[in-house]
C-alpha cells in the first residue's frame, strides 16, 4: 500500500508489494524489491537499490549525498541487500568516485537508531550496528560482526569476519576475524567464544583457534610471530583466515592486545 501522501517519483520502481508510510520521499533513481516496507517519513533517494523484504524506519535517510568534501554529485551508487533491518535515523551514504563508487550493503542485517553508514562502505551478511554507531568512510565489515552502541569505527578500517566489539569504543585499528575487542580506543582481548559457539564451531577448532591465537599474538612482533607459526597451525581453515586477514594490504594496523 501506498499512503496518500507519500512523494514517489513517476521513473522509481517499487514492486508492486512494497509498501510505503506517511510522507516518506522516494526519488526517480530508486529500485526497491519485493515485499519491502518503507515506514513514514523516510527518505530514500539517489541512485539506490534495494533488495526484498526490507523493513525501514521512520525518519531514516537513504542515498542522500557523502559527507565528503570531494563528492561534486557524480553519479554513484548505494546497493542494499534483502531481509535487513533498518532502524529509526538511520543514515547510510551511497559511494564516492575516488572510493570505488558504491556503497554496498549485504543481506539480513540490523541496524539500530541512529547508526551511519559511510561512503564507500562494505557491509557483508548478518551484521548488526547497535544504536549510535557510525562506520567511516571506505570501512569493510565482514559477516557475522556485532558492534556494541555508541562504538565508532575510524574510515578505512576492516573487522573481520565474526568479530565483536563491545559499546563505547573507539576503532582505530582492524579486527582480526573472530576476535573480540573491547576499551576506549579498541584492544583486543581474545577470540570470540559466544559468537563462535553461536554458530555451531566443534569445540576442538575452537581449541585450535585459541592456542593460535596465543602464539600470534605472544608478544608485540606479529612478524615473526606469524613466520614462526607452526604449518599444523597454518592448514587449519579458521586459523588461515586470521593469518590471511592479518597479512593482506591493509590501511589501518592491526588490533592487538597490546
Amino acid at each position: 500500500m501506498i499512503h496518500k501522501t507519500a512523494l514517489i517519483d513517476s521513473k522509481a520502481k517499487l514492486h508492486r508489494t512494497v509498501s510505503v508510510g506517511p510522507y516518506s520521499v522516494i526519488g526517480a533513481n530508486v529500485e526497491i524489491g519485493k515485499n519491502t516496507e518503507v515506514q513514514s517519513h523516510v527518505s530514500i533517494v539517489g541512485n539506490t537499490k534495494i533488495g526484498n523484504n526490507n523493513k525501514i524506519y521512520p525518519f531514516a535517510s537513504i542515498g542522500n549525498d557523502p559527507q565528503d568534501l570531494k563528492f561534486q554529485g557524480e553519479d554513484t551508487k548505494l546497493e542494499i541487500g534483502n531481509n535487513n533491518k533498518i532502524r529509526e535515523y538511520v543514515t547510510i551514504n551511497p559511494g564516492t568516485n575516488g572510493g570505488g563508487g558504491i556503497t554496498k550493503i549485504g543481506n539480513n542485517c540490523l541496524f539500530m537508531v541512529s547508526a551511519h553508514i559511510a561512503h564507500d562502505c562494505f557491509v557483508a551478511d548478518n551484521v548488526i550496528l547497535a544504536n549510535n554507531v557510525p562506520l567511516g568512510g571506505h570501512a569493510h565489515i565482514e559477516d557475522n560482526v556485532i558492534i556494541g552502541g555508541n562504538s565508532a569505527v575510524q574510515q578505512f578500517t576492516r573487522v573481520g569476519r565474526s568479530a565483536m566489539i563491545g559499546g563505547m569504543c573507539g576503532v582505530v585499528r582492524d579486527i582480526i576475524p573472530y576476535g573480540i575487542a573491547h576499551g576506549n580506543r579498541s584492544i583486543l582481548q581474545g577470540i570470540n567464544l559466544i559468537g563462535l559457539r553461536r554458530k555451531n564451531i566443534p569445540n576442538q577448532d575452537i581449541m585450535i583457534l585459541s592456542n593460535a591465537y596465543k602464539e600470534i599474538f605472544k608478544n608485540k612482533n606479529l612478524t615473526d610471530n606469524l613466520n614462526n607459526l607452526s604449518n599444523e597451525f597454518r592448514k587449519h581453515e579458521l586459523v588461515r583466515e586470521v593469518v590471511s586477514f592479518i597479512e593482506k594490504d591493509k590501511k589501518r594496523p592491526i588490533c592487538t592486545p597490546f
